[in-house]
């Protein structure tokens, strides 16, 4: 992407409705612009770094055994009055009619279709089990939306629903995603911890949020400090086999949020092994058994001829409320931080004299072996800019070409996230770049 033809619509003051950083700084940035209260525009920059996110959270999907299909954002008030949500939900469901007076709503949650679905296909044990996702936009009617994508009204989520014979069988599917959760967000460097949680309107009797720790976040959170220290991506998760070991290491240390927090337990724990922190939720998993099969009327025959009740859980990650959690957990006075995996765009290419054939040269050879991977900025603006620019997007890398160094094939790299600079030719700036 060439900046003298982006639309990158960046801010230089901070916009007077923005309380946290990531909010301050995807308007700035102008990878967002709030089209109304809680409901955002995503703009180029912004739309590709959700997309890398949504794609890893896509692929841990797929590796786990989950199969993604699309529903449709609009659905029957009537599935939702059959489990009997309708009327429990309150005010944050949006309900709607159309031009012939039935019932809709613009879903929050997809438990009730999922399950529909679902019973036109299952008949026997043989087609159990399966585990259904999808990404999609959803919409809750927050009372006070507020801190940018980070609790806003529209947001895009990715939900997956279980589906097993029994309920030992369930656990292991419930196991299936935790181990999967703790990897995707590993990938997008975040450390997330797995904490025991209420299961609220979903309903059930196990779940877990997954917690992102940063200053800014909404929960105090409490954890023993083994959990900081497990690299989740050194191990190969078995998931044809046992992830009991995995599973079992995270659910045995203390970890909780304020609202789930055992006082007598915490103070169990020598204080040395104890972190006491600010959280961000990023994730939430629920098993629930046959809460919504049982009232969605679907039933399975077993292999004993009888007919068996499915029991179900079901998996929320929020992909859009991720990439605010992100910078939350990553950034500085001077913006953005992004880790590798989930950069809009891996490099910023900083032509500091565009018009010079030595410059000029050495920045188009470089933007070319990236393949589009980077942002070239050949705006005739002054180097400053350039490099404020450039850390605001917070870019993992800068490439930055001068007339003295281009004159000799020396590209200047500058490591965003620790402030290192160092000098190399282009062989060499493309092997730091493009390095795993």
């Amino acid at each position: 992407m060439r900046l003298s033809r982006a639309f990158l619509p960046t801010l230089k003051e901070i916009p007077a409705e923005a309380a946290i950083a990531s909010h301050k700084l995807m308007l700035r940035a102008g990878m967002i612009r709030q089209t109304s209260a809680g409901i955002y525009a995503w703009l180029p920059l912004g739309l590709r770094a959700l997309k890398k996110v949504e794609q890893i959270v896509r692929e841990e999907q797929d590796a786990a055994g989950a199969q993604e299909i699309l529903m449709p954002t609009i659905q029957s008030a009537d599935l939702w009055k059959q489990s009997g949500r309708y009327d429990d939900y309150g005010k944050e469901m949006l309900r709607i009619r159309d031009r012939h007076e039935r019932e809709m709503l613009f879903g929050p949650t997809n438990e009730e279709m999922v399950t529909d679905i679902f019973k036109g296909y299952a008949k026997s044990y043989r087609d159990l089990p399966r585990n259904l996702y999808h990404i999609q936009w959803k919409f809750r009617d927050e009372v006070r939306p507020r801190f940018g994508v980070m609790r806003g009204r529209e947001f895009l989520m990715k939900d997956a629903y279980s589906f097993d014979l029994d309920a030992e069988a369930a656990r292991i599917s419930y196991k299936k995603m935790f181990v999967a959760y703790l990897r995707t967000f590993a990938r997008m460097g975040l450390k997330a911890i797995p904490m025991r949680a209420d299961t609220g309107p979903i309903g059930g009797d196990l779940s877990h949020e997954f917690i992102i720790l940063a200053e800014t976040g909404e929960s105090q959170v409490y954890l023993h400090k083994d959990l900081l220290d497990f690299d989740v991506l050194a191990q190969k998760p078995d998931y044809e086999g046992s992830l009991d070991p995995t599973v079992d290491f995270w659910t045995s240390r203390y970890a909780a949020t304020d609202e789930m927090h055992d006082e007598a337990a915490w103070n169990a724990i020598p204080a040395a092994e104890q972190v006491s922190a600010r959280g961000i939720e990023v994730g939430h998993i629920f098993f629930f058994g046959t809460k919504y099969s049982a009232a969605m009327g679907l039933s399975v025959t077993g292999a004993d001829g009888q007919p068996v009740t499915p029991q179900m859980g079901s998996y929320g990650i929020g992909v859009s409320r991720l990439l605010g959690a992100i910078i939350e957990a990553n950034h500085d006075e001077a913006g953005i931080k992004w880790p590798d995996a989930v950069a809009p765009f891996r490099t910023a290419i900083l032509n500091l004299k565009p018009g010079d054939l030595s410059t000029d040269a050495l920045s188009e050879k470089l933007y070319a072996a990236l393949a589009g991977d980077a942002v070239y900025d050949d705006r005739p603006d002054r180097a400053g800019v350039k490099f404020n620019d450039a850390d605001l997007a917070g870019y993992p890398w800068q490439a930055i070409i001068g007339p003295r160094g281009a004159a000799n094939g020396i590209i200047e790299l500058k490591r965003r996230a620790t402030g290192e600079r160092v000098e190399v030719a282009l062989e060499e700036a493309l092997h730091r770049i493009m390095a795993p």
